[in-house]
């Protein structure tokens, strides 16, 4: 038998509240990615590596392909992303970021109702995630 307590089969109105975001936020992150894929291949937006190039580069190492297209490592892709190949990353970073988006909204309400250990987990979660994306602490992060 579990040690989870059961509350007559309903989500809480924090598990509510999470889903509906990652569920809007993943169809929207999605939606911008088919978006901003369409501005690239189209041409409406240019790319930084031009489309007929990537083919070419497609069967060499990935430093060649970064040195060749002058292309950003880590978060150095962002002063790209007025470029229609970068561009398509908004919709990735989106879908990557939901975790962090979802938390947010949790911190208030935990602290409204006194469950402060909850809020400081979520919190937690939050500076953990937001520290690993930055790559400050040399793991990648890219």
């Amino acid at each position: 038998m579990s040690d989870t307590p059961i509350h007559n089969g309903k989500a809480s109105p924090e598990q509510v509240t999470y889903a509906n975001m990652l569920f809007y936020g993943c169809w929207g992150g999605l939606a911008l990615m088919a978006v901003t894929y369409l501005l690239y291949v189209t041409g409406i937006i240019a790319p930084h590596v031009p489309l007929e190039v990537v083919p070419l580069l497609w069967s060499e190492p990935v430093g060649t392909y970064l040195e060749l297209g002058k292309v950003p490592v880590g978060w150095g892709w962002t002063v790209l992303i007025g470029q229609g190949d970068f561009l398509n990353f908004l919709g990735i970073v989106l879908l990557a970021g939901m975790t962090i988006l979802c938390y947010i909204p949790l911190i208030p309400v935990f602290l409204k109702r006194g469950e402060k250990g909850f809020a400081l987990m979520a919190l937690t979660e939050i500076i953990v995630l937001l520290v690993a994306a930055s790559g400050i602490v040399g793991a990648g992060a890219h």
